[in-house]
């Protein structure tokens, strides 16, 4: 069964969502970490939660509220999708999540990381991309600018582990 055709109700649990410097939902991210060793059990995993990604912002969409970007991470990709509040385009930008977040952990790559790991080091990107705290010039800041995303981001913060609906998050 696809995503798609589920049943979405709020609030929605997400693993993080990216706010603007307004306090406006502007990423839907999506975490996983993958076990399957094949590639197209690997694929459908993805394909699933982006399919379920879609869904919620529909969902989100029909309450009126917007938001652009969704994100999807595992430990070898972070794809990015755009959302005009019916169609999901994309990915929009993909990036290899290694070379991403190396910067953050030094040995990603080297050990086991597990899915709460994974979620505090996309954070620490995305505030590095919205506040410069650890470089001047964040990784993959170009590509996250030539998309649109990276003024989005500028002065804003992140939260995990929430519960949306519409323009509420429900925990913080």
């Amino acid at each position: 069964m696809l995503a798609e055709n589920l049943e979405i109700t709020t609030p929605i649990e997400v693993d993080i969502i990216a706010l603007d410097k307004d306090d406006r939902v502007v990423v839907l991210i999506e975490v996983k970490i993958i076990q399957a060793q094949e590639t197209a059990p690997k694929q459908r995993i993805a394909d699933y939660r982006i399919s379920w990604m879609k869904a919620v912002l529909a969902k989100i969409s029909k309450q009126r509220t917007i938001i652009p970007y969704a994100m999807f991470v595992d430990t070898e990709q972070i794809l990015i999708f755009k959302w005009d509040g019916v169609k999901l385009s994309g990915p929009v930008c993909s990036l290899n999540t290694g070379e991403i977040l190396c910067h953050y952990e030094p040995e990603f790559g080297n050990k086991r990381i597990f899915k709460r790991y994974l979620t505090r080091l996309v954070e620490a990107w995305l505030r590095d991309l919205a506040y410069n705290w650890k470089s001047e010039i964040p990784t993959a800041s170009e590509q996250i600018a030539k998309i649109g995303l990276l003024p989005l981001l500028a002065g804003g913060t992140t939260k995990s582990g929430v519960e949306i609906g519409g323009n509420f998050i429900y925990r913080d």
